[in-house]
């Protein structure tokens, strides 16, 4: 039978079994106090769930004050860095609309910088930078497909150069871009490059621009004082039969007192092992940089960052991913994918234009895929599409005859009948039967080539 005692002790100390606690109250008091339990950081974690219900309450048998919840304590300390939403896109507004069309525009530079070419200008920089620190001709070809940034990392590294010259003291190269589907013929690239060191002809006119070039780069008296960058695009085109143009290019680099450091692209990525053989042995083999297609990572990146000078969101991110997928499957070329988005956005303003919704939106899934099937039509209806009107008339035909009467072979008189009956129905002169005979045989020629 519990006594008075053992009825007025505290219910920490009637749960301790310890008989060192009974023995020693005093102390056992020292050490399971409520208020101290409560200063434990441990006591929480180790709460089990059949202890007293008072042991949870403090001094007075007041409760204790609920600490915040990790859920709530998470909102307070990251509430403050919540990135702001970018304010809605007003496709309506002619001014957004334009400055979006500006924005992914294939002549428009971006300037920001350019991404994903960070390498390749580095090389070619580094290049440019020991011609100039070495004062020493040399020269350089870069390669790639149409739309990997070539011309356009060029032109930064031609900037950079300058701003590099100036900072250190150095005197600045001229510098002098020349596009060869511009040239007249070939061997005009050299009457260019001599007005840029404005040397005139002499009277006489024995010398053409290229000996005068060649006389100039040999004697240190009349070679020119400043270094001269010369950049040479589409240089496909200087390829004659005998190649002698591009080869006397490259070896305007070679001659003892050159002034020239000759950076060629081209498109063609065999270009280089076609005529890079003779180059070596004549002495003057450019440096090779190549300009590998663009992955799809980087056609999304390019396009986020072009989009990034705007304050409003265009397109849905699985709109962006989706183009950068096909064209990099495709080809890589960035040009094409710019032309795709300038598509799906237009596609969606004529949709907008045809619906009477006044709400705004972005460039969606479905957009895109418009655009893209646009743009990546099939071979076989590219080719259809690119004959003439009576050609595909033929092959309306051929395809109106096989479906109607089930054969799998007929005569050119009956394939005449049904080319006649198409165009009396399209109201379109039908040709003879002399001609009709030349078009299906061009129309055989063309199945050979595209099987």
């Amino acid at each position: 039978m519990p006594t008075l005692r053992s009825a007025t002790l505290s219910p920490v100390q009637a749960a301790t079994p310890s008989p060192t606690a009974a023995t020693t109250p005093r102390a056992a008091k020292r050490r399971f106090t409520p208020r101290r339990a409560a200063e434990s950081p441990d006591s929480a974690q180790f709460t089990a769930p059949h202890m007293s219900p008072l042991a949870g309450v403090g001094p007075m048998g007041t409760p204790k004050m609920l600490s915040a919840s990790p859920k709530s304590s998470r909102k307070r300390l990251y509430g403050d860095f919540v990135a702001p939403q970018k304010p809605k896109w007003n496709p309506r507004d002619p001014a957004q609309m334009q400055a979006v069309k500006e924005a992914l525009h294939v002549a428009t530079v971006p300037s920001c910088g350019l991404v994903c070419r960070d390498e390749e200008q580095s090389r070619v920089f580094d290049f440019c930078k020991a011609c100039v620190q070495q004062d020493k001709a040399a020269s350089l070809y870069v390669c790639g497909c149409p739309g990997t940034g070539k011309t356009l990392s060029i032109n930064k590294v031609k900037e950079r150069l300058s701003r590099w010259a100036d900072e250190v003291g150095m005197e600045t190269p001229d510098d002098l871009s020349i596009n060869c589907t511009n040239l007249g013929s070939t061997s005009d690239i050299f009457s260019k490059i001599l007005g840029k060191f404005q040397v005139r002809k002499k009277a006489g006119g024995k010398l053409s621009p290229l000996q005068q070039l060649q006389s100039m780069f040999s004697h240190k008296e009349s070679a020119p004082g400043r270094m001269l960058l010369v950049i040479v695009d589409e240089m496909d085109y200087l390829i004659t039969r005998d190649r002698a143009v591009l080869h006397d290019l490259f070896m305007l680099t070679t001659h003892q007192f050159s002034r020239c450091i000759l950076i060629g692209i081209a498109n063609s990525i065999d270009l280089a092992d076609r005529f890079l053989p003779k180059l070596e042995s004549l002495n003057c083999k450019p440096l090779v940089i190549t300009f590998r297609a663009y992955s799809k990572d980087q056609i999304a990146n390019i396009i986020n960052h072009r989009l990034k000078v705007l304050e409003y969101d265009v397109f849905e991110p699985l709109a962006v991913e989706f183009c950068a997928r096909k064209v990099a499957a495709a080809s890589g070329d960035m040009r094409k994918a710019l032309g795709v988005c300038r598509s799906a956005v237009e596609v969606f303003e004529s949709r907008l234009h045809d619906s009477s919704d006044q709400g705004f939106g972005v460039v969606t899934f479905d957009h895109m895929d418009i655009a893209l099937s646009k743009v990546f039509k099939p071979v076989v209806v590219n080719s259809i599409l690119c004959l003439p009107q009576h050609q595909q008339m033929v092959l309306c035909a051929l395809a109106n005859t096989f479906q109607h009467c089930k054969k799998k072979a007929t005569t050119l008189g009956e394939l005449n009948k049904s080319y006649i009956e198409i165009c009396r129905s399209s109201q379109v002169p039908a040709v003879g039967m002399l001609e009709f005979s030349n078009m299906c045989m061009i129309l055989s020629d063309q199945v050979c080539k595209h099987p």
